[in-house]
């Protein structure tokens, strides 16, 4: 059912959750698996160029790699790509998953709801939304929220419309 599996990381404890979940599922079909990790450089392109923020381009890239290299060790047998890319997190994740015809993407979230979901914004929210690509999404923290909505994103399947 799926060949290739998108998971996308930040290399948080969180994220262990969910690319163990992708792994596995990459075991039980036989599949690829591609961790992503996107240095949102959209978020620092009004700050202004000047020497203390000169080293924050290779920071960001080194914090990519780290959080990509704790991803490949949460996966044996399992065939694994990386990537690290640049730009608006959702984006990326949802133009590489439809470039390299991804199968699945796995993904976490915080279970946010309400105002916390307004101010704060989801990436998960925004590649569900965009994605032609179905979307597993984990809760990273494993609890369920306190609030009984039923529009918050949950463990289940969803494919973007």
């Amino acid at each position: 059912m799926y060949d290739r599996i998108l998971v996308p990381t930040d290399g948080s404890p969180g994220a262990d959750r969910v690319v163990d979940h992708a792994a596995e599922l990459a075991v039980i079909h036989d599949a690829e698996l591609h961790a992503i990790y996107v240095v949102n450089t959209a978020g620092y392109a009004g700050l202004p160029a000047d020497t203390a923020i000169e080293g924050l381009g290779s920071m960001l890239n080194e914090q990519g790699e780290a959080a990509l290299d704790r991803a490949a060790g949460w996966v044996d047998d399992v065939p694994f790509e990386r990537v690290l890319a640049d730009g608006a997190p959702s984006s990326e994740i949802v133009e590489y998953a439809e470039s390299e015809e991804c199968d699945l993407i796995v993904m976490g979230t915080h279970g946010r709801g309400g105002i916390n979901r307004l101010l704060l914004g989801s990436v998960a929210e925004r590649v569900v939304r965009t994605s032609s690509v179905p979307v597993l999404t984990v809760r990273v923290n494993g609890e369920q929220t306190d609030e009984s909505s039923t529009d918050d994103v949950t463990d289940e399947p969803a494919s973007g419309s």
